[in-house]
Parts: C-alpha cells; structure tokens; sequence
C-alpha cells in the first residue's frame, strides 16, 4: 500500500514470510515459540479501530487463517493473540503458539527471558512452511 513502511524495530526483530494484498507476515526471532506477527500495511495506523471497516474484516479473515496455520504447525496448546503496540506503536498483532511446557506457561510471553535465535535451517524451513500453508491469501 503506498506510504506504507514497516517499522524498523519490526523490521530488526522478525524475518518476512510473505505479503497478501493487506498485511505483511513476519516470524519473530525467538525459538522458545511459535511466535508470528500479522502487520496491516495500511499507514500511519496504531489502532485496530484505525483501519477501514472493509480493511479491517479482510485482515481478521487473514488472522484467523494464520491462527489456524500455527495452531496446526506447532500443535499448540493455547493460541495467544494480542495488539498491544506500547514498545512499537505501528499496528502489529501478535499470534503465539503456546504450549503448557514452554518457557513462560501459563504467564504471557512479554518481557521473560532472553530470546532464543533461531538456526538458519528451522528458521527457513518455518518461513516456507507458512508461505506454502499460507500462499492461498497472497492472492485474496
């Protein structure tokens, strides 16, 4: 979308999986979990009530077909989604595949712990799982 442009601190924590016509798909760099971000490209918004009603319907569309994605991907026990934006205030949603072993369970993710990087090869073979599962959106 013109005048769009990714926030740099999401840009330098997550590695892009792919672009539909509404959001960017981006994987957070931190093993400990499943931890996905779904970017509106609408700018300048901070808020999801910022967004235009239709724009706002298709990217709760495409949210719940990347919850169902991780859900299955990671065979989690809990989805946690969230936008809180206090740290970054681009409108970004979190999608966290939880499970009750993980490092934080049952408290939320935010703030515990140092993040774990990830190998380039789970990293990447995570990154083309989603575009695969997930390809059918690019062209909604």
């Amino acid at each position: 979308m013109s005048g769009f442009s990714l926030h740099p601190q999401l840009a330098a924590d997550s590695y892009e999986i792919l672009s539909t016509p509404h959001c960017a798909l981006r994987l957070m760099e931190d093993a400990r979990y499943l931890w996905l971000l779904l970017i509106p490209l609408h700018p300048d918004c901070r808020e999801w009530h910022d967004l235009p009603s239709a724009m706002a319907h298709t990217v709760l569309d495409e949210l719940r077909a990347v919850s169902q994605w991780a859900e299955r991907y990671a065979e989690a026990d809990k989805m946690n989604i969230g936008a809180l934006g206090n740290m970054v205030p681009q409108l970004h949603i979190h999608i966290i595949a939880r499970h009750m072993t993980d490092f934080a369970w049952p408290k939320p993710v935010w703030g515990l712990g140092t993040p774990q990087p990830y190998g380039d090869a789970e990293r990447q073979h995570i990154i083309e799982a989603g575009r695969s599962a997930l390809d059918f959106l690019v062209s909604v």
